[in-house]
């Protein structure tokens, strides 16, 4: 996990304790550092706001002109860092269900996001999650454009035993949100996770589709799934589909396959959403709960 990144932050640390620090050669280093982020897919204000503040910070302190400014460099790194990743409104998954759960009203949760991001994978870690924190849930088979996706979350929903609510292929995917809903409500259901068809951002008619699903569903919750290895491209989905339907949170899949890393830092300071899960397997228990810290000490080579 950002094998890339981090060698190349290593690089910079290096060199920046062995180098008499000056505001020529600091201004070269951090020019140097600001490709390193760009080159691993961090977005390009963010790579910017990053390599401003820490210059201003180095600029800040009286450090020697020589020795090992590594470990100051570091920490101040680090307190950046853990900044970016901290934006966006905090909200917390399981409070929002067990609120619902109190009214004794089923927390509606849509996900929406192109083919091939791990949206229906995601579903099913996050149904798996919720059961194990004790949670029932139903799965809505909203997806009725990919031929095939009905009987792929099918197949997840009987490994894990939990019901699905399907119409045929072609039918109207928001009368299939709405039945999910009814019969969640009808059975005493804490959540109801809805599949929407992946459609790409310039696809007029899906993302109409989408925008009526949510206009019937009425979610509490709308998660976008975007792959990690897609990097500035998972920040630009996030950016269009927050412009489409009010985006709540960020589930960030293949994240253990990710050597850059790019996309962890950027896509929540740029979308001002959370990221509030990442995906780090293909098991049902690969699905974790966002922590910058984890994310950081990663980056930095701590852990």
């Amino acid at each position: 996990m950002f094998e890339r990144l981090r060698s190349g932050l290593e690089d910079f640390l290096d060199k920046l304790s062995k180098t008499e620090l000056n505001e020529n050669t600091l201004g070269k280093l951090i020019e140097e550092f600001r490709f390193i982020l760009l080159e691993n897919d961090v977005a390009y204000p963010i790579a910017e706001k990053v390599c401003d503040e820490l210059g201003a910070k180095l600029r800040a302190i009286e450090v020697q002109r020589f020795g090992d400014h590594k470990k100051t460099a570091k920490s101040m790194l680090k307190e950046i860092l853990l900044e970016v990743l901290s934006k966006g409104q905090e909200r917390d998954f399981f409070e929002l269900i067990e609120r619902k759960q109190s009214m004794k009203e089923p927390a509606v949760i849509v996900f929406v996001g192109v083919n091939g991001n791990g949206k229906t994978t995601s579903i099913a870690k996050t149904a798996n999650l919720l059961m194990k924190r004790g949670f029932t849930t139903v799965l809505a088979c909203a997806d009725t454009y990919r031929t095939g996706s009905i009987e792929q979350i099918e197949e997840h929903a009987k490994r894990l035993g939990v019901k699905t609510i399907k119409h045929r292929y072609g039918a109207d995917a928001a009368a299939v949100a709405y039945d999910t809903i009814n019969y969640a409500k009808a059975h005493g259901t804490d959540t109801v996770l809805i599949d929407t068809a992946g459609r790409m951002q310039t696809n007029r008619n899906l993302l109409d589709e989408m925008k009526k699903i949510v206009r019937i569903a009425k979610p509490d919750l709308t998660l976008l799934v975007v792959d990690a290895l897609t990097g500035n491209d998972a920040v630009e989905q996030g950016s269009a589909f927050s412009g489409a339907v009010p985006i709540g949170g960020i589930i960030l899949t293949k994240l253990d396959a990710d050597a850059k890393g790019g996309s962890a830092i950027s896509i929540s300071s740029i979308t001002g959403k959370p990221v509030m899960f990442i995906g780090v397997g293909q098991g049902y228990g690969d699905l974790l709960p966002f922590d910058p810290l984890f994310i950081v000490k990663k980056i930095l080579g701590e852990e």
